[in-house]
């Protein structure tokens, strides 16, 4: 392990004790988790306390336990270029508990939480400029949740005959359908040889160079 990252962990572990719940090191990173209320001031510390300097916000990104209470984790990975040092920061929080902005100690935080915010849904407190990032303004839904229909909820083309945009629920073409597998291009060997007698193509390729041979 690390010598210098084992020390760092040490370090706050005593300087955070109240506001950090738990830590942990692998592949060379150390992990923190804190509860949305002491983030900003562990941010704070993280960028500015002498043994720390994590001075630039590398991402934030949001996960979906869905099955987990609370059901979301928006992660924060910090990056110290003086020490050389990599660390990240868990956060939990529900769909109704928002998490504070950190826009006001990184200005990169505000294009990461919009990210974070359309994809997932997690409210961020104080945010200048929460508005959706990636998805168009008459998106419904948060695509990256693990309940999120594949197929979408309304599906947008252009209108001729109105001259603009238009949303319309989402219609299937067909219905869902279940695959057996015999196709010749995917299916199984042993499936193939009883269900397509006399298609040379569908013999294993050992089969197919033992033939060859005894001709």
């Amino acid at each position: 392990m690390d010598l210098a990252l084992q020390e760092l962990e040490d370090f706050l572990k005593q300087s955070l004790k109240d506001e950090v719940l738990e830590t942990s090191i692998s592949h060379r990173e150390l992990t923190l988790s804190v509860a949305p209320e002491h983030l900003l001031k562990v941010l704070g510390f993280l960028r500015d306390d002498a043994n720390c300097r994590f001075r630039q916000l590398m991402d934030i990104c949001g996960i979906d336990d869905l099955e987990a209470s609370p059901r979301f984790r928006v992660v924060y990975n910090l990056l110290s270029l003086t020490n050389n040092q990599r660390v990240r920061i868990n956060v939990r929080t529900d769909e109704d508990t928002p998490v504070p902005s950190a826009t006001e100690l990184f200005s990169t935080a505000a294009w990461f939480e919009r990210e974070v915010w359309d994809l997932f849904g997690i409210y961020f407190s104080n945010h200048p400029d929460l508005r959706r990032l990636l998805t168009d303004y008459g998106f419904e839904g948060h695509p990256l949740r693990k309940d999120f229909p594949l197929t979408g909820y309304v599906e947008i083309r252009y209108d001729d005959n109105l001259k603009r945009v238009v949303y319309e629920p989402v219609k299937l073409a067909q219905d869902f359908r279940t695959f057996d597998f015999l196709s010749p291009w995917e299916g199984q060997w042993e499936h193939l040889h009883s269900q397509l007698p006399g298609d040379e193509k569908a013999s294993p390729p050992d089969e197919a160079s033992a033939e060859a041979e005894k001709s």
